[in-house]
């Protein structure tokens, strides 16, 4: 990845950090209605090139202009964060995938147009990539959440294990609860697998966008050695 390329990287995820951060900054959800709707009339001004004096947005705005990118991902990143900020647990693994989509996948999809990738094929492996790094980020920040009294893993798989958001804090049933991390992180192996099918066909440009990967392999390797250990084993990493 050249520099310039690295630079407007930087911004996206900067852009990225500031919109994950306003859920765990506030007490009331107006104030993040606010903040979003901050960052939505940003956007819209950076593509009439006229950027807020506010230093994230400016850089946003250089890559905007530098590389063409595509409004409507940044836009569904905001919309599907805003939907986010209601506290309560996924309903199901496939709303998580959802938000990851909007989320993760569409900023792969940004990274790909920053390094002057245009390709079904990579685009395909960036949806699943994203999807499993939305999963994998749900599992490592549950633990954060626990500590506040907050379970925000898919509901479906916890009633299938028989398993309450009050087992994950009072950390009940052992068993049970290491086999809903398990059937999650699956999930999230899948994804991989999808993605790792279009790697012959996916431009060797492309592939700075998905190094993310190993770290992604690496913590589901760590969850499926853990499932096969004895009682006491830590459930995250």
């Amino acid at each position: 990845m050249c520099k310039e390329s690295r630079t407007s990287a930087f911004a996206l995820k900067a852009f990225n950090v500031e919109l994950a951060q306003i859920k765990d900054s506030i007490t009331q959800k107006t104030t993040g209605l606010m903040r979003m709707q901050f960052w939505r009339k940003a956007v819209e001004d950076i593509y009439c090139d006229n950027p807020p004096h506010q230093p994230v947005a400016i850089e946003l705005w250089k890559a905007v202009k530098k590389h063409q990118l595509t409004k409507m991902w940044l836009m569904k990143i905001i919309d599907e964060r805003e939907k986010n900020l209601d506290d309560r647990a996924y309903r199901n693994i496939q709303e998580l995938e959802t938000y990851a989509e909007n989320t993760q996948s569409a900023l792969l999809y940004l990274t790909l147009e920053m390094l002057g990738v245009r390709d079904i094929h990579a685009d395909h492996a960036a949806s699943h990539i994203g999807k499993a790094q939305g999963i994998v980020t749900c599992l490592r920040s549950t633990p954060y959440h626990i500590n506040r009294r907050k379970v925000f893993l898919p509901m479906d798989i916890c009633m299938l294990h028989g398993v309450s958001q009050e087992d994950f804090i009072r950390c009940h049933q052992e068993k049970n609860v290491r086999d809903v991390i398990y059937d999650i992180a699956s999930q999230a192996h899948v994804h991989l697998e999808h993605a790792r099918s279009f790697s012959k066909n996916v431009p060797g440009k492309a592939f700075p966008a998905f190094l993310y990967t190993v770290a992604l392999e690496d913590y589901l390797h760590k969850i499926q050695k853990t499932n096969s250990r004895k009682k006491g084993s830590r459930l995250f990493f």
